[in-house]
């Protein structure tokens, strides 16, 4: 199956109206706690896709107050049939009132219900750090991994849409 992807794969007119797997929009949902560190996250995504092809004006950022909110907006989005992926991308630290593991396992497993369900790719840029503080080392090593990881997750969305793209049409 050929892996490689260019921008025109993502044209509309090659696709039957309403088809998202073909659609020529991808929607990146951030959420604002940390914005410092997760907006690097969403700047490399941004960079990454324009060097695989598609360029930013085919991407609608949503912002979200946390992580907590992502699922139901990607589920909106996929329901909406307008997108062909959908990123979701937070920082879920301890913050000293709940086990931040729950939050993070409700994300994950929301995202994961809503790609099921809609058949629409979503990605995980959700990050939940074993431990995380406010200093300068820590904001630096995670802004660092997040750039690092919004570059992957560009890369894992765009072969997945050309993997998917080629079993939907037997190539």
């Amino acid at each position: 199956m050929n892996q490689s992807l260019q921008a025109s794969s993502f044209s509309t007119h090659q696709a039957p109206p309403g088809s998202p797997a073909l659609s020529s929009r991808f929607a990146f949902i951030q959420a604002c706690w940390h914005r410092d560190v997760v907006d690097r996250g969403r700047d490399a995504f941004l960079a990454e896709m324009d060097l695989q092809g598609v360029p930013r004006e085919s991407i609608d950022v949503i912002e979200v107050p946390g992580a907590f909110e992502i699922p139901l907006h990607a589920q909106t989005l996929a329901r909406a049939g307008r997108h062909a992926a959908i990123v979701a991308c937070a920082l879920v630290v301890d913050g000293g009132i709940y086990r931040h593991e729950f939050v993070a396992q409700a994300v994950i497993s929301g995202l994961m219900q809503v790609q099921l369900g809609s058949s629409v790719p979503v990605f995980s840029a959700v990050l939940t750090p074993q431990q995380f503080h406010e200093h300068e080392v820590h904001l630096q090593f995670f802004s660092q991994h997040f750039e690092l990881k919004g570059r992957e997750v560009a890369g894992a969305c765009v072969r997945t849409l050309a993997s998917l793209r080629g079993l939907r049409l037997g190539d």
